[in-house]
């Protein structure tokens, strides 16, 4: 492997703070530098951190007061979006302004790292229609996003003024989004509201966690039936964290019915024929970004959501 040293990485410099004292290298990096733990640990696989001039292993403690050298890897090129038809994403709604479409299982909202699937973004050039230029350039039009495995109603600006507007309405809480969920068991209370902040799990790069000193994150919930495994619940956000409704129903030992990510049971999920989490963004209300008008958008389940709570219901 060749070391970011010899090809001109971005080269940083820095003594061990007091709050590292005796963490693994790896972790110590992460923590400096905003890596993930896997990135980190590649990174000084690759001997591109040295500790007081010499390359240490991952599980090297650290020390207060040591010199850290560091070399981050160049910045990958940002993905670009390719126009690609996208089968089943439908549009509910187009207009000059925004476009709200039905998002299908399996695509997601905007080219990433890693990512080589389908994207709503890429569904939407492939048809035709053209998008705000705001944000980065992947993400163009893109105001707020739904899981790869989650399905529902989603919206994409498509004007400057309505990039602008619909951020601001996300931002401050001005869009209700209301999910369904099947979650494992029976909530108690039946309605309520968790409040509990949310950040990156410490130990799983690819999952989220209520973290002491996380962003605020506040999910309402109501339930609408309840079976003998399991419970359809109507979710209201008022935050939008990254995984927040699979992470706060987790939380309390009711996973969405399908995750296994976050603890759901395999042998259920089977049972109900189901490769991902029962969640659907249901509906999506909020002021038009042009007229002020109030419209409101919804979804129908999908068909494997659907037939998993047909058995539900039997």
């Amino acid at each position: 492997m060749t070391s970011a040293f010899a090809t001109g990485g971005d080269h940083r410099s820095l003594p061990v703070p007091d709050g590292l004292d005796g963490m693994r290298l790896d972790q110590a990096v992460a923590r400096l530098f905003g890596l993930s733990r896997t990135a980190a640990a590649a990174l000084v696989d690759a001997g591109d951190a040295l500790v007081d001039g010499v390359v240490r292993a991952n599980s090297h403690k650290v020390k207060a007061g040591s010199w850290l050298e560091v070399t981050l890897p160049a910045p990958a090129a940002p993905p670009t979006v390719v126009p690609q038809a996208v089968p089943g994403l439908t549009v509910v709604h187009a207009d000059d302004d925004i476009v709200v479409v039905d998002k299908p299982v399996g695509v997601a909202a905007h080219p990433s790292p890693g990512w080589t699937g389908p994207t709503v973004i890429g569904g939407l050039a492939a048809i035709g229609h053209r998008i705000s230029t705001s944000g980065a350039a992947e993400r163009q039009g893109v105001v707020h996003r739904l899981d790869v495995g989650t399905t529902g109603i989603m919206v994409v600006a498509k004007s400057e003024p309505a990039y602008t507007a619909l951020k601001r309405a996300f931002k401050y809480r001005e869009v209700e989004k209301r999910y369904h969920a099947v979650v494992q068991g029976h909530p108690d209370p039946l309605r309520g509201t968790i409040d509990a902040p949310i950040d990156r799990h410490p130990h799983h790069d690819y999952r989220w966690a209520v973290v002491s000193g996380g962003k605020p994150s506040i999910t309402h919930y109501d339930t609408l039936e309840a079976f003998p495994a399991a419970s359809l619940l109507d979710v209201k956000l008022e935050t939008g964290r990254t995984h927040q409704i699979r992470v706060h129903f987790s939380t309390l030992r009711h996973p969405c019915v399908g995750d296994l990510t976050y603890g759901a049971d395999p042998t259920l999920s089977a049972r109900l024929g189901l490769a991902r989490q029962w969640l659907h963004a249901r509906s999506l209300s909020f002021l038009h970004p042009r007229t002020g008008a109030e419209v409101t958008f919804v979804s129908d389940y999908p068909d494997d959501l659907a037939r998993a709570l047909e058995i539900l219901r039997d």
